[in-house]
């Protein structure tokens, strides 16, 4: 019985995110996509710098190596079906993620946080001088995109019907949070918060921590990549600043820092609030830069635990009872 609500809750879910082309149209259909894109992405950071503690300059290399890998495969092997093409986006992170974490895992606050904003600006500057390779400035655009197949059931095609690639999308990013979210519920999960907190006595334990790490650091890479090649798919356009620059790096930290460091939804919660300021700011003005700069800063400044912790602070002092509320008050 207790189970009822949720499930009803998961069907009402379910039924908004059907409805939304029919009910919105193409314009806001397209800004709830970017807006699920970029949620899976700043959630795969969060498990780097909430849950573990780790802070990274530079995750939009992983964002960007799975929106170069997908439009490589797509562009050079004929014939290649979407779902693999997708998948080489996917491993194509994984493959970056192996390659560094042997080194960055040794190391952790200022040291790991530099050591990926140096790794980020060599892909980025990468992606641009490898012009042959990823067409420089230009990028790589107007890629084929084969329709979603399943073989000897049915054809969807993708290309030049947003609808279709919507319910796409949205099945492979909901699924995407739903094994983040699980992966954090797990016992390893709980290794993160250990680590999180103290490292030491984690090792002390008996857990290995670089392998935890590494384990950590490939899982969050590897979904920064689901987002990156579905950003790649959506614009049909993979671009050295659209998909490595460091606006694409600061934009998950900017996303966690207003949602909430810590709390799984807080990132999601971020990434729908960033993306509802942008969407008000650009129509009155085009330094939509400064005003999401000034807002992080007065994030900071007010409420560094973001709007779940507010909201939480709130709900501890107005909710709890009176013995603990006047301590709550008391406390300077």
């Amino acid at each position: 019985m207790n189970n009822i609500p949720s499930r009803i809750g998961w069907v009402v879910l379910l039924g908004v995110l059907a409805a939304i082309p029919a009910a919105f149209g193409p314009y806001y259909t397209n800004l709830f996509v970017t807006f699920a894109i970029f949620a899976v992405f700043s959630v795969s950071l969060n498990l780097l710098l909430g849950y573990t503690g780790l802070f990274s300059f530079g995750h939009a290399m992983f964002f960007g190596a799975g929106g170069y890998g997908t439009a490589l495969a797509l562009k050079h092997i004929s014939g290649l079906a979407l779902l693999p093409a997708f998948g080489a986006g996917v491993l194509a992170a994984v493959v970056l993620a192996l390659i560094l974490c042997p080194v960055v895992v040794r190391v952790s606050g200022t040291a790991f946080a530099m050591l990926h904003l140096a790794f980020a600006q060599v892909m980025y500057v990468l992606a641009l001088k490898l012009s042959g390779i990823t067409g420089g400035e230009d990028g790589i655009g107007n890629f084929p995109i084969p329709p979603l197949t399943i073989p000897g059931l049915v054809s969807i095609p993708m290309k030049d019907s947003p609808e279709n690639f919507y319910y796409f999308a949205i099945a492979i990013l909901g699924l995407s949070l739903w094994l983040m979210w699980f992966f954090t519920k797990t016992p390893f999960g709980q290794i993160q918060l250990g680590i999180r907190e103290n490292a030491k006595r984690v090792d002390y334990l008996g857990f290995k921590v670089p392998q935890t790490k590494a384990v950590i650091y490939v899982v969050s890479g590897a979904f920064a990549g689901v987002a990156g090649s579905l950003y790649g798919l959506f614009h049909n356009l993979v671009s050295a600043d659209g998909s490595l620059g460091a606006l694409v790096s600061f934009a998950p930290i900017i996303n966690i820092m207003i949602g909430g460091i810590g709390s799984f939804l807080g990132p999601v919660l971020g990434t729908a609030i960033f993306q509802i300021i942008e969407e008000l700011a650009s129509r009155f003005t085009e330094r939509v830069e400064l005003v999401m700069g000034l807002i992080l800063v007065l994030v900071i400044m007010y409420a560094p635990m973001g709007v779940l912790g507010v909201m939480k602070m709130l709900k501890q002092k107005w909710f709890a009872d009176p013995a603990a509320r006047n301590t709550l008050q008391k406390t300077p």
